[in-house]
């Protein structure tokens, strides 16, 4: 099987918490660790695009992955190079081909409800409509419930320094990938550019985060083709409303054995529960 392509890239990860000194309620003075925060300004071709904010776990990835979701580039292969550099916090993303009306895309912005206000370029439904996920998928109660269960049994900077996201994508209850983010869209990017480069195909994954499932959330997990969406928190109005277009299935408050289905129904097998004996 050949490997996938893969552009030139640095690996430029930067450290994700640092100690810091905090004082309690008891005037104690505590080595806390908190958690990183860098700017990475996102240069295509010379061209300064956007400024992410990011605990810089993946920051490689995290450009491929931005660039996937905002539609601005069709495919890894379309990538020549990506390089970080954290003296200048520059990431610069050269390109085969100069990317067609990147100029005029980059005109119309919408700022989304990510945290630390996420930005989506052009036309924030363009392409909806055009999104098929596979419908001879299922995910059973029992994965779901040990997927829920693996998340929570991994040892993450949140538990450690907090005020981060997670996501992850995971093949069954096995997990693939696992990025921690400042942002919740910026985790979603990093893994949305790493599937890329390692040719993971998402049609029969599921993706999870800590994060809220917004309109950008769904747009987003449906462009990679991942036809489940699992969170830890609630939804919005138009996030349903875009899950139920595409057909995703999408749960949401799911932490332990607890979770609430909203959209997909089709594609999750309810474990059968035993006839109580008279």
């Amino acid at each position: 099987m050949d490997k996938p392509y893969r552009p030139k890239i640095t690996r430029a990860s930067r450290p994700l918490t640092f100690d810091v000194e905090a004082v309690n309620e008891r005037g104690e003075a505590l080595p806390t660790a908190i958690a990183g925060e860098h700017p990475l300004t996102l240069y295509v071709d010379k061209r300064e695009v956007v400024t992410l904010m990011t605990l810089g776990q993946a920051p490689e990835a995290l450009a491929i992955g931005y660039l996937r979701n905002q539609r601005l580039v069709a495919s890894v292969e379309d990538i020549a190079a990506v390089q970080v550099d954290w003296e200048t916090d520059a990431v610069a993303v050269t390109t085969r081909k100069a990317i067609k009306g990147l100029k005029e895309r980059m005109k119309k912005r919408t700022v989304t409800t990510g945290c630390g206000q996420g930005t989506v370029f052009g036309d924030l439904m363009e392409e909806i409509d055009s999104i098929e996920l596979r419908d001879d998928v299922r995910l059973s109660e029992e994965t779901l419930y040990a997927l829920l269960d693996a998340v929570r049994r991994r040892e993450t900077v949140y538990k450690n320094a907090g005020a981060v996201h997670g996501c992850a994508l995971a093949d069954g209850a096995d997990i693939v990938y696992f990025i921690e983010d400042v942002g919740r869209h910026n985790a979603v990017d990093a893994i949305a550019g790493q599937m890329w480069l390692d040719g993971i195909d998402g049609s029969d994954k599921i993706f999870y985060t800590t994060g809220r499932l917004t309109s950008e959330m769904v747009i987003k997990a449906a462009q990679m083709r991942i036809p489940f969406l699992v969170s830890r928190s609630g939804l919005t109005q138009m996030g349903f409303e875009i899950a139920n277009k595409v057909g995703l299935t999408m749960f949401g408050r799911a932490v332990n054995q607890r979770y609430l289905l909203f959209t997909g129904k089709h594609r999750f097998v309810k474990r059968v529960m035993p006839t109580m004996m008279a």
